[in-house]
């Protein structure tokens, strides 16, 4: 079991989540959206989509920071393990609760509005449970774990998820990590899975090239700033 979870599954998720998108992409360009449900309801979408989007975000940044880059590292730049808790801690907490706050009003959202109700599909559902559960399976393993310098998985969850990239799974680092965390990390693995296959798959196809793009230049149409204008070629009005 212990191969399965941790030698085998990551890559089956992995896969999985290559396959989908290339698929997607091939065969299923106009449903690669999000599905935007905004023309049924917008008051509590505009509270509650950006929560989720800045919360989600800056959880996956702490996710990068804490899984890719080695103790040795923070380390050399002075800063302790007890000081790096901390920030993990209430930084991470504090992401939490934004993404847990911005998911239940969708959840609530979805399920009190009649229109984005019976616009949700069992696909839909399937890719909230699994997403609710990820996130509410991360925070109780964060705070189940909040006392003195807490649970230390830059020693084993960490350098395990480093060595997947090296096509050299380091299993025997997972024995002994707490079972909220093992479960937190295989339903992380389904929803990576689930990426492309759900309207997850929107997180792809980020609009970056806005950023680079060239301003658009708007004229105005007053006709006193354009002057005359042409007169149209076609039928002239007749006089009565």
């Amino acid at each position: 079991m212990t191969t399965l979870l941790w030698g085998v599954l990551p890559y089956v998720a992995f896969a999985l989540l290559v396959a989908g998108l290339i698929w997607r992409y091939r065969y299923d360009k106009y449903g690669w959206t999000t599905r935007s449900s905004q023309v049924y309801e917008s008051k509590l979408l505009n509270i509650a989509s950006p929560a989720f989007h800045y919360g989600i975000l800056f959880v996956l940044v702490g996710h990068v920071v804490g899984l890719f880059i080695p103790e040795s590292w923070t380390d050399s730049v002075g800063v302790s393990e007890h000081t790096y808790h901390l920030f993990s801690l209430y930084g991470g907490t504090a992401a939490g609760i934004l993404t847990v706050v911005g998911i239940a009003l969708l959840v609530y959202r979805r399920r009190t509005r009649a229109p984005v109700f019976r616009a949700t599909t069992a696909n839909d559902k399937l890719m909230y449970l699994v997403l609710v559960g990820a996130i509410v399976m991360g925070m109780v393993a964060k705070l189940s774990h909040a006392s003195g310098d807490g649970y230390n998985y830059r020693h084993s969850i960490a350098p395990w998820a480093r060595s997947l990239f090296t096509l050299s799974p380091d299993i025997d680092r997972m024995e002994g990590v707490p079972v909220l965390y093992q479960v937190h990390a295989v339903i992380g693995m389904a929803l990576i899975a689930l990426v492309p296959y759900t309207r997850l798959v929107h997180m792809f196809s980020a609009p970056v090239q806005y950023l680079f793009r060239p301003y658009v230049v708007y004229r105005t149409r007053d006709p006193e700033q354009l002057g005359p204008r042409p007169e149209r070629r076609g039928w002239e009005r007749a006089g009565s």
